[in-house]
């Protein structure tokens, strides 16, 4: 491994930083020269002295291990590893020889940045620009790391359990960023590892003859975590999330608003109905009083028939090809807020990766489906549905995966070696995501948090599920593209699935 790492060139190593430097931490008895993790050590700095700018940020975010906010909730769900700390600060000193001033700099952004991310604030300032203090602020000095070479006065405090901070930042290049500061339950790092996922399917898509033809891709966006709770994402311009267009901010706002269609009063009274009844009776009767106004989208925004057709395709293909994908990785959690779509484009982009690795079986209500598939997703693909363009994208999708079966376990393999948060999905983390959060509770679920985790066995098994999967492993017995794609179709819209998930997922949307 040392020949090679002299042999290589250092940046093909770049897009697999985070997998190797999740590896170091070994015991200390295994430093010697001849062993793995002195080769492992050597390839991070080679990598680091080479491409400071790739690779520093995944070692101080090691680093910041054991950084967890001291009123973080559940702070017992995250799990610190001391040795990968250790040794990533110990590269960090090493480092400092070659690249001192840039690492310096850059440890006092990641801090400006983390002091952000956990601004404590009140529930007024929801929605509303905050002044930031004069400490954020001085990000100004800081001119040797890019892009950033400002930030603006304030911050506006966004909705959500961790009311996340979105801040203007001026780039070296003159333009403005819009960013997402976050600090909470979910560790950004699994969300980080899921864009890389992400990103490495679509190469592969865009190296295949079939896809390349079809444009297949998934869109994705930068995660930049710091510390196991806190990070930074790229804000996502031009992109409303599907709930808001289809039901606005308020229950009788948006699409089934403006078009008349349905009863929201009648929708109230059958949700309370299926708690206690029949659910797959009061989903049929919602089905039918609601009918799906997806199409309209394309009509608003796109008046020019070809210009209406290309982007419905597009949302047709983007919804392929982000259904399999998500499937793959076992996401979970596709609400019709955490679905943007895309104004220009008409491509869908997935946010809040938190619910991954089939967790969704293990939330309160269980998500019994493998993607989001629902009337109104269908009803924007126009007259063929299902049929035709969607099964087509979805079984080339996975045909390419398949193919790549390797490299793409390689990717999610991290969280054996690097499992930062509880593979178990909390009782606490459980709640939160379907919106039943009671105050009183949370000291008990963090106590209960301890029970029954399995570290790097649960992430063995998540491992596992994901090469069955792209074995085709369905039910029992190896499946056909073909067949498997059949069966993840048919699950997805089966009202027998879908009349028995959490009413806040809104399956009848």
């Amino acid at each position: 491994m040392l020949g090679s790492i002299r042999e290589v060139q250092s940046y093909k190593f770049i897009p697999l930083v985070y997998q190797i430097a999740s590896r170091m931490g070994g015991p200390k008895d295994s430093l010697g020269p001849k062993s793995f993790q002195f080769a492992l050590v050597s390839l991070v700095k080679k990598m680091a002295i080479d491409h400071p700018y790739h690779t520093i940020f995944q070692l101080l975010a090691l680093s910041n291990g054991d950084r967890i906010k001291d009123k973080q909730r559940s702070r017992n769900s995250f799990v610190v590893d001391m040795d990968k700390k250790i040794a990533a600060e110990n590269l960090l000193r090493e480092l400092s020889s070659y690249h001192g001033a840039i690492i310096r700099q850059m440890i006092q952004m990641v801090d400006i940045y983390i002091k952000l991310a956990e601004l404590e604030t009140k529930r007024e300032d929801t929605n509303k620009k905050v002044t930031l203090p004069r400490e954020i602020r001085s990000v100004r000095e800081l001119e040797l790391v890019p892009v950033v070479t400002g930030l603006s006065d304030s911050v506006t405090i966004m909705n959500g359990i961790n009311a996340p901070k979105v801040v203007e930042c001026l780039g070296s290049d003159g333009n403005r960023y819009r960013q997402l500061a976050k600090s909470g339950n979910d560790d950004l790092r699994q969300d980080a590892v899921m864009e890389q996922f992400f990103a490495l399917v679509n190469t592969f898509l865009q190296n295949n003859r079939d896809t390349w033809k079809r444009r297949l891709k998934i869109r994705t966006y930068k995660v930049v975590p710091f510390t196991p709770s806190a990070g930074v994402l790229e804000w996502v311009n031009g992109t409303v999330p599907l709930g808001e267009y289809l039901n606005g901010s308020s229950r009788s706002g948006g699409a089934h608003g403006r078009y008349g269609i349905g009863d929201w009063s009648f929708l109230k009274c059958r949700q309370q109905m299926a708690m206690e009844n029949d659910k797959r009776k009061a989903f049929q009767e919602v089905c039918k009083n609601f009918r799906p106004v997806m199409h309209y989208f394309f009509l608003e925004r796109f008046s020019h028939p070809a210009d209406w057709f290309d982007k419905r395709l597009a949302y047709t293909r983007s919804v392929a090809a982000s259904s399999m994908v998500g499937y793959i990785v076992g996401l979970g959690d596709r609400h019709s807020m955490n679905i943007l779509i895309d104004q220009v484009t008409a491509e869908v982009v997935h946010i809040d990766l938190g619910v991954a690795f089939e967790q969704g079986l293990m939330l309160k209500t269980p998500e019994r489906v493998p993607f989001r598939l629902t009337r109104d997703i269908v009803d924007g693909m126009g007259v063929t549905g299902v049929e035709g363009v969607f099964r087509r994208c979805c079984e080339e999708t996975v045909s390419v995966m398949r193919t790549n079966k390797e490299a793409l376990l390689t990717i999610v393999e991290v969280f054996i070696h690097d499992p930062l948060y509880k593979w178990a999905l909390s009782p606490l983390k459980a709640m939160q995501r379907q919106k039943e959060i009671d105050d009183d509770l949370d000291a008990n679920l963090e106590e209960s948090d301890e029970d029954g985790y399995e570290g790097n066995k649960d992430a063995a098994r998540a491992l596992m599920r994901v090469k069955q999967k792209l074995d085709g492993y369905e039910e029992g017995e190896m499946r056909s593209v073909h067949g498997q794609v059949q069966q993840l179709i048919q699950d997805a819209i089966d009202p027998d699935r879908l009349c028995h998930m959490f009413p806040g997922w809104g399956a009848w949307l």
